[in-house]
């Protein structure tokens, strides 16, 4: 029987964190896209002045699945929950790691009395979509992503 645990990310998951950045970035059809170095990883999350924060889903005493996020200022809503990335390895998927890490940004978001989770699917992630279904999430159609890149 597998022990699972989901605690919060430590800087010393942060090599088995870009390793699965990696591979969702595999899995997401970009994995040319994925540049940040592990000492700005790492820094960026637990040097001193954090960025990002993550929850990390262990079985077995190895990390198979993370969920990372930030805060976010809403003009409209003020501060909401932005859910960067979420992971369960392909191997692990479909033991309800991924439902654990969700429901447990959910608490944080109370715990911290924000007032949202904001996220981002790809429109062809279909097992990822219906994922987001079961919690009854709201698609927004009417907006375009846009970025630029300063070097």
């Amino acid at each position: 029987m597998s022990e699972i645990k989901i605690r919060r990310a430590a800087a010393t998951d942060c090599t088995r964190l870009l390793e699965l950045i990696t591979e969702l970035a595999v899995y997401e059809k970009a994995p040319q896209e994925v540049t940040v170095t592990l000492e700005h990883f790492v820094e960026s999350g637990f040097g001193s002045s954090p960025v990002w924060w993550a929850f990390v889903a262990e079985v077995n005493n190895k990390v198979e699945g993370f969920a990372l996020y930030y805060i976010r200022y809403s003009t409209w809503k003020g501060q909401r929950m932005y859910l960067e990335d979420i992971l369960v390895t392909e191997a692990m998927r479909g033991q309800k790691l991924g439902q654990l890490l969700f429901d447990r940004l959910i608490e944080e978001a109370k715990e911290k009395k924000l007032n949202g989770i904001v996220w981002q699917v790809l429109e062809w992630n279909q097992p990822a979509i219906n994922f987001y279904k079961k919690y009854k999430a709201a698609f927004d159609a009417e907006w375009v992503n846009c970025s630029i890149t300063v070097a």
